[in-house]
């Protein structure tokens, strides 16, 4: 059985999360707005799509780990409340995860 990552393992996870996925929202509103060539909605669709991909892409990655929330506030609120809660979130979707593959 596969020991559950510890809670510096879990906020550096959510760290990296979210600043990939502050970097990705912003990279591509820039690209949009550049590619677009003055059409609002072809930039709101090259950014939703891209914004959309690598979300998938990170909670694919981190999720496992961290549980994927991405937003500073929910994981520091999850810790602050709980940390044991959190913990055993995780603990049980990855020991369900185990027990269906």
């Amino acid at each position: 059985m596969k020991e559950a990552p510890s809670l510096v393992q879990r906020l550096a996870a959510e760290a990296v999360g979210s600043a990939l996925l502050l970097a990705a929202v912003v990279g591509s509103g820039i690209m949009a707005e550049r590619l677009a060539g003055g059409n609002v909605a072809l930039a709101l669709l090259g950014n939703t799509l891209a914004t959309g991909a690598i979300l998938i892409v990170l909670v694919l990655a981190l999720g496992p780990i961290s549980g994927a929330h991405f937003n500073p506030a929910s994981s520091s609120l999850c810790v602050a409340s709980s940390p044991l809660a959190c913990a055993c979130r995780t603990r049980r979707r990855s020991s369900s995860e185990q027990s269906s593959a």
